[in-house]
């Protein structure tokens, strides 16, 4: 019961936050943390590898960004949690052989934290192939309604035909996940990319030309300029004007504005006590604003992170003003889909065919304003089971079977649920609400 009551009380606050935020900013950073075993490659730093290690870590707890991906985060990887103090922060696939090298240390929490292997590596210039690198994807929440999909890479490194052919696979394959899983999403790419603007084999350009994503030391440092010709960087960087092969990439959604209001080499806060380097890589950071705009806001999700994913995003922002009509939803034991049709012929559909049907017509001014989801285990993994929809003139639609675990989520004052995103199969595994004005 007293589970029950406090997740009451944050939707509440939730939906007051919901009504009153209009903007905000958070930081990230980007370092290759040369966590290969000192036995394999002392990546030319000096210093035992593990206290630098742990001096990496007290300067992630010391500076404080919301958002720091690593590579290369294997043999030493529990010194630089022992002195961190981010309060969410992925745990390790394991050292070299075993795991990838990439975490995440945040202070925000996320949903859908997903390991992606590569699907093709090149031995060409190195052992790429010895340790499973690929890229991982996390949906951080940042603020109410500010959702934002970070991905951490570390591509095939090298630059014989063999590494440039493994690398252009590794970038399509990320732009290529990016369109399937965050459509209509915003997205922060963040990583050891091991490209360069200046080298033409590399195809680093892929994630703005096919995910419309903005480079924010192009956009900062370079005013938008793509470089064609080299400039290799110190280490530490004296100037931000170089290149090199760390980046972070982004866009907003139609739900907020982001923006790169700040990029730097972070090296010369990242070294040694006795001024020597931590890395063979410059650290990135970048500070983001965001700011919602006036036409749609998202829920919180619910459900577990399984099936395929959906939104009705990318439709509703080509609408000035969309309403629910008809909202159709299937379920029995579970809730197996949910759907809606806008009062211009519109129709969303989500999930599975199974399950007994149930609708209901809005009247002339009528709008969905509050939605309430029940969840449980089914198989082993977490699904909405129930929904109970609730209109502004109290007219209710039920659909599946309630459980104890339940949340409710409701549009602010003179807003109105119009669509869907989630994760879906059969049945609904994960969901949340858009809204838009009434």
């Amino acid at each position: 019961m007293k589970s029950l009551i406090l997740r009451a009380l944050a939707a509440v606050a939730a939906v007051a936050s919901l009504a009153k935020a209009d903007g905000g900013d958070f930081s990230v950073l980007t370092m290759n943390v040369a966590g290969l075993p000192a036995i394999l490659n002392s990546n030319e730093v000096p210093g035992d590898k593990a206290t630098n290690a742990g001096n990496i870590g007290k300067l992630f707890a010391k500076y404080g960004y919301d958002v720091i991906h690593v590579q290369e985060d294997f043999a030493y990887h529990a010194y630089i949690y022992a002195t961190d103090n981010h309060p969410f922060r992925t745990p390790t696939s394991g050292t070299v052989i075993v795991g990838d090298g990439m975490n995440t240390l945040s202070n925000f929490d996320w949903v859908n934290f997903t390991r992606v292997r590569w699907n093709k590596c090149s031995n060409a210039s190195g052992a790429d192939c010895l340790t499973p690198k690929g890229f991982t994807f996390m949906r951080v929440k940042v603020a109410e309604s500010v959702y934002v999909d970070f991905y951490n890479l570390h591509t095939d490194a090298g630059t014989e035909n063999d590494d440039e052919a493994a690398r252009t696979a590794n970038v399509q394959q990320v732009a290529d996940y990016i369109d399937k899983w965050s459509a209509g999403n915003a997205v922060v790419v963040m990583g050891d990319t091991n490209s360069r603007y200046s080298r033409t084999a590399d195809n680093i350009r892929l994630f703005g030309t096919q995910n419309g994503l903005t480079d924010a030391w192009v956009q900062v440092e370079r005013n938008g300029v793509i470089p064609t010709v080299e400039s290799l960087c110190s280490n530490p960087s004296t100037t931000d004007s170089c290149e090199t092969v760390d980046k972070v990439l982004y866009r907003g959604s139609s739900i907020f504005k982001l923006e790169a209001t700040f990029f730097n080499y972070e090296s010369k806060k990242f070294l040694q006590p006795d001024g020597n380097i931590l890395s063979d890589h410059n650290p990135v950071g970048v500070n983001f604003t965001y700011s919602l705009n006036g036409n749609l806001r998202q829920s919180g999700y619910f459900g577990g992170p399984h099936g395929t994913w959906f939104s009705d995003l990318s439709a509703l922002a080509t609408k000035s003003k969309p309403a629910a009509k008809v909202l159709t939803f299937r379920g029995a034991r579970r809730l197996d889909s949910v759907g809606l049709t806008l009062t211009d012929g519109t129709v969303f559909t989500h999930g599975g065919t199974g399950g007994d049907p149930a609708t209901l017509t809005l009247g002339s001014g009528e709008f969905w304003t509050s939605a309430v989801l029940c969840q449980a285990k089914y198989k082993d993994r977490t699904r909405n089971f129930y929904i109970k929809a609730t209109t502004s003139k109290g007219n209710t639609l039920e659909s599946g079977s309630s459980t104890g675990d339940c949340a409710t989520f409701t549009a602010p004052s003179g807003w109105q649920i119009v669509g869907y995103m989630g994760q879906d199969g059969d049945e609904m595994d994960q969901l949340a609400f858009i809204y838009a004005p009434q």
